[in-house]
């Protein structure tokens, strides 16, 4: 049985799907998963009692390098699973996505989003009659896979990439150079509609932050980026 890491970070002050995202993660029968999260509760507000909290953090910080704390052994599992704290999943999900990741040969994967979700680009809506896409691009989140493989190229985040903006026009680069595929899985979906995406931070530290990385690393445009290489119906 494959061993997955699932990794998180959850608003203990606002509303949130962190305990149905647990569950989800808890109710796989095919994959062995192991669940660390962190709360954020600001100045101890809120509540930060979900049994999977490994740390709870009293002053906001970058979500990447809090990701790394999570990630230091991520070397010791086969899949590594990132997830937000407002998305919601059918019964099932997990396990129909990581077989369906392995069955298209997806080492980089995220579920599709529902057409009612918020959605900034709209390559990862989820397209009907579709099981799978092979992309160029996989989202930075709201939930993503990374296999074994992968995840030796594209983890530890670093310092650098604070809210992550940019990484996913980085990732297909690195992927590609590897010979590893990346897609998006439509025979499962996610809604993200419980907060709009990227309410909690500053838009312009994160632009500067992306412009800083993008220009020390290779990289696609959006044209590049936003491509379907291959279909699998259902």
């Amino acid at each position: 049985m494959d061993r997955v890491l699932a990794v998180g970070i959850y608003m203990a002050d606002r509303p949130s799907t962190v305990a149905h995202v647990s569950l989800c993660l808890a109710s796989a029968r095919k994959y062995d998963i192991t669940q660390r999260w962190i709360a954020i509760a600001p100045n101890g507000r809120g509540d930060y009692s979900h049994p999977m909290t490994s740390m709870v953090i009293s002053t906001p910080e970058p979500k990447f390098p809090l990701l790394d704390r999570l990630l230091a052994d991520a070397q010791d599992f086969d899949w590594i699973i990132i997830s937000d704290d407002d998305i919601e999943f059918e019964e099932g999900a997990i396990d129909r996505l990581l077989c369906l990741a392995k069955s298209c040969d997806f080492a980089l994967c995220q579920p599709a989003r529902t057409l009612d979700s918020f959605t900034d680009h709209p390559l990862v809506q989820v397209l009907p009659g579709l099981t799978a896409r092979r992309t160029r691009f996989v989202e930075i989140g709201p939930f993503i896979c990374i296999r074994r493989d992968a995840a030796e190229l594209l983890l530890p985040f670093g310092e650098q990439c604070r809210m992550g903006w940019g990484l996913d026009f980085v990732w297909p680069v690195v992927m590609e150079k590897f010979g590893l595929r990346m897609g998006i899985i439509d025979g499962v979906t996610m809604a993200h509609r419980i907060r709009r995406p990227a309410e909690h931070y500053s838009h312009a530290a994160a632009h500067l932050d992306m412009y800083r990385m993008l220009a020390t690393r290779p990289y696609l445009t959006q044209e590049e980026a936003f491509t379907i290489l291959e279909i699998y119906p259902e």
